[in-house]
């Protein structure tokens, strides 16, 4: 067992990933979007903020809060569509704001989502092929 304060990254998702389970995040839509991913509203011309396991998004509205939403992270899960099978079972991401769906560059592969995820994320939970899946996220 790692001493306390030294706990692996895969163990603190998994504990996440659990009280989320239990605890139940607020309900929103996801859409999704694909390169080019740069200047972003939160950082600009520079990648350095952009996860390496490209797990990241694009704040919608409701969560925007003024640029505030820049640096979030939030856990994911998709819920439902309106094509019967289209989340994938059991799936929950951590992913990083790192833009605003509504000056994104590249456009969301719908308007108005809560939440927009990166092509590699929003096909960890759902059919990349979906336009838009409803979700439970939380900070």
């Amino acid at each position: 067992m790692p001493p306390l304060g030294k706990t692996s990254p895969s163990l603190l998702l998994l504990l996440l990933a659990t009280l989320f389970h239990l605890s139940h995040g607020d309900v929103g839509t996801c859409s999704h979007y694909r390169p080019p991913y740069l200047p972003t509203a939160c950082y600009g011309n520079s990648p350095s903020h952009f996860p390496s396991s490209n797990m990241f998004a694009a704040a919608g509205e409701r969560i925007w809060d003024n640029g505030a939403a820049c640096g979030r992270q939030y856990l994911v899960r998709c819920i439902s569509a309106a094509v019967p099978g289209t989340c994938l079972p059991d799936q929950i991401i951590q992913v990083r704001i790192v833009d605003r769906a509504q000056t994104s560059r590249s456009r969301p592969s719908s308007n108005g989502a809560t939440i927009v995820l990166s092509s590699t994320a929003f096909g960890t939970i759902a059919d990349p092929l979906a336009r838009l899946v409803n979700v439970e996220f939380q900070q």
